[in-house]
């Protein structure tokens, strides 16, 4: 009994030795050479399927399932154990992200089958220009087997991760190559709640939006493409921009910002619509410039084919906005129905408007300064919502100081006391309201006076002091 003992102990030993000794040899590169020569071999009889995803189509557009496979990919647990992966920050500084290299692989596994997705990197020289592909590796034994449930699991993991990561963003053409975009997050704060506007025009704009988003169905029995147009027009520093941020903000869409000065011809603007995607909103600023043929390379036909040319209608729910500063001088075919479904006017400041920015910019709801500056709004005399709210900034600490700034800088820009501001127009007030087709008339905008933010600030420092005194006078008598 001890001699058999000894001899099963010595067999065990043995064994133990002989694990280590193969797991030692499957460190080595030997092995790892004789393994890669394996899977050669076994490539070579067509052991494997391979599926190829590109990043774009052949109309150039993006790929939505390379999209849905990057998403689901890069969840993957196995992605900290390839062999190389590049490490970014996430939308929080505490948050580390991995993306994979190109040519490197990650593998993953489903219902018992092995996969292995690889990303390979391909350069177009007559485009000068590159672009990446998916490649997937799956035995043939496994195919029929797992193949379209795998693929049902990568749609709804990746519609999980957009979901819970929807992150948006803003796209921009690439310096050096105008026909490709590059996505940079959108972080503007801007929402409906801090956009200065006519409280039932922005609900009217919330509902309008809201029934979009709604209506797939009914463009379809319609038999239009589910898209929709606004025209947002103003002077500079009325909020256009901030608007168009709120309204991304609110449909959660991504944003492709067109810069046509960039664009060297009529079909590179195409094919940057073209490579759009579904839940986007494409916003092409001071349209009037473009269309007046100012300092572009883009031909004014060429703009209105993009507003609704046959290229537009090759993707859907898509809102499309412009902006520009006077539309009275454009050809109103140009802004007809179906080019601008919805046109939306924003007017300089008025007393109502100035009320929300002292609320929002200086936490005041009231204040003995507000007859007063009630009185200058009432003589005619105006000012962007932007150049307010700046004064209201500077002067922050001190409510009373930035009232009194404001009254003088409001006297300052009155110009000839006729009613009319310094771009020799007369505003309406609180905001035109959806589809409003007033016409200015066929005047165009003028500086009367071409004061800059500069010279007014330079010009309060020297008022200031004299407009504080009969400020403070006219206070005391009023009280």
């Amino acid at each position: 009994m001890p001699v058999f003992s000894t001899a099963v102990a010595s067999s065990f030993f043995f064994a133990i030795a002989f694990v280590l000794v193969l797991r030692f040899i499957a460190k080595t590169s030997l092995l790892y050479m004789v393994v890669k020569g394996f899977q050669s071999i076994t490539d070579y009889f067509h052991a494997y399927q391979y599926y190829r995803i590109p990043q774009f189509d052949e109309n150039l557009q993006p790929n939505q399932l390379y999209l849905r496979v990057h998403a689901y990919l890069h969840s993957l647990p196995s992605l900290e154990d390839s062999n190389f992966t590049n490490l970014f920050c996430g939308a929080k500084p505490s948050d580390i992200v991995l993306r994979l290299d190109s040519d490197l692989t990650v593998h993953d596994s489903f219902l018992g089958a092995k996969l292995r997705w690889k990303l390979e990197m391909h350069s177009d020289h007559h485009r000068q220009n590159s672009s990446f592909s998916f490649v997937l590796k799956l035995r043939k034994d496994d195919k029929r087997r797992v193949f379209r449930q795998y693929f049902q699991h990568i749609l709804s993991i990746s519609d999980e991760i957009e979901q819970q990561k929807r992150e948006i963003k803003m796209y921009i053409t690439a310096d050096g190559c105008a026909r490709r975009w590059m996505a940079v997050p959108f972080t503007h704060p801007a929402t409906f709640g801090t956009v200065v506007m006519d409280i039932d025009l922005k609900n009217k704009v919330k509902s309008d939006l809201e029934q979009f988003l709604r209506s797939k169905q009914y463009y379809h029995r319609l038999g239009r493409v589910w898209k929709r147009s606004f025209l947002l027009y103003g002077q500079p520093g009325t909020g256009k921009s901030s608007f168009v941020a709120a309204m991304a903000k609110f449909l959660q869409y991504d944003i492709y910002s067109i810069d046509m000065s960039k664009i060297s011809s009529d079909s590179d603007m195409t094919i940057l619509l073209l490579q759009t995607t579904p839940k986007s909103l494409i916003l092409v600023e001071d349209l009037d410039r473009h269309l007046m043929k100012r300092s572009t390379a883009t031909s004014a036909s060429g703009v209105l084919n993009f507003m609704d040319g046959i290229a537009s209608y090759c993707g859907e729910e898509r809102v499309v906005v412009f902006t520009m500063t006077d539309k009275s001088g454009i050809d109103q075919a140009a802004l007809r129905p179906g080019r601008v479904d919805v046109h939306l006017h924003f007017p300089a400041c008025d007393f109502s408007a100035f009320k929300t920015l002292a609320i929002s910019h200086l936490g005041v709801k009231d204040h003995k300064l507000f007859s007063q500056v009630e009185e200058v709004f009432q003589s005619g005399t105006s000012m962007s919502p932007a150049e307010i709210g700046e004064i209201m900034i500077a002067n922050r600490s001190s409510p009373s100081r930035a009232l009194k700034s404001i009254i003088t800088a409001l006297q300052i820009y009155s110009g000839d006391g006729d009613g009319r501001d310094r771009n020799g127009l007369k505003w309406t007030g609180g905001g035109s309201a959806i589809h409003d087709e007033d016409e200015i008339g066929s005047r165009r905008f003028f500086f009367k006076d071409n004061l800059s933010m500069g010279k007014l600030y330079g010009l309060l420092k020297l008022g200031l002091r004299k407009n504080e005194e009969c400020l403070d006078s006219h206070s005391m008598e009023k009280n």
